[in-house]
């Protein structure tokens, strides 16, 4: 589900699920194991790409709704452990956004140290309330963090998507490429990162990030839970979720 290709290094993670790349639990495990090896394994960054057209559809919306409760709370407590891996990697971070990435695919490039996105027909956003999800407080706080109190407040509340470049004006990404050189963009961003005095720009990395990580400080299963019985579980976010998934499925 995710294929490993080393720039000399820097270390890409290209997510590879076809048709979408939709998050399910066991990509988001798969990511999770591969962020924690790469520095012992002497990566020294890190580019998450995905598909030509497409980095992420999103959360695995028809998977997670035929799961029971307890699953349920595994799946949304590995998307958070996703989130706080990416936040806390010691390794940079680049979310290379190669097409669509709606949802899942926003608020994972959220964490990461940079975003660049394609050029083109593509959109990308926080579209959770569009779906009838209240956008979680972890994720509020990180879109906020990125573009400030106005701007996170008209994108969370009305889940808008954007195309790259009203992305790029808003600093919800950090650069727009052409689709075919978003890769190679990141990649060439890490290594000018890398060119610096490494221990000087870990510890500023560290100090710099530290109130991203503490977003999750207090996010434990319990807190979990009970978000998804206010957001997922809520009748309107499964009459609209259900309906998604059947409009899905007679198109497929």
């Amino acid at each position: 589900m995710i294929a490993v290709t080393d720039h000399g290094p820097v270390r890409e993670l290209r997510l590879d699920r076809p048709p979408a790349n939709a998050l399910s639990p066991d990509l988001l495990a798969r990511l999770c194991d591969l962020v924690d090896a790469a520095p012992e394994e002497g990566a020294r960054a890190l580019v998450v790409s995905g598909s030509p057209g497409m980095f992420t559809g999103g959360l695995d919306v028809p998977l997670l709704l035929g799961l029971d409760r307890a699953g349920m709370a595994d799946a949304w407590e590995l998307f958070h452990r996703s989130m706080r891996t990416l936040a806390a990697s010691p390794l940079p971070v680049v979310a290379a956004m190669t097409g669509h990435s709606p949802g899942g695919g926003t608020v994972l490039a959220l964490f990461c140290d940079r975003r660049v996105a394609a050029a083109g027909p593509f959109r990308l956003g926080l579209n959770e309330v569009s779906v009838g999800i209240p956008l979680p407080g972890v994720i509020l706080a990180a879109l906020r963090r990125q573009v400030g109190p106005r701007h996170a407040e008209r994108l969370a509340v009305t889940g808008a998507l954007l195309d790259a470049l009203a992305a790029l004006e808003v600093g919800l990404v950090d650069e727009v490429a052409p689709e075919d050189e978003v890769v190679q963009r990141a990649v060439g961003w890490c290594r000018q990162l890398l060119e610096l005095p490494p221990g000087a720009v870990a510890a500023t990395r560290s100090e710099a990030r530290a109130d991203l990580v503490a977003l999750f400080d207090h996010v434990d299963r319990a807190a979990l839970e009970a978000e998804l019985e206010r957001c997922w579980y809520a009748e309107e976010a499964q009459r609209i979720l259900t309906a998604l998934v059947e409009r899905l499925t007679r198109r497929s």
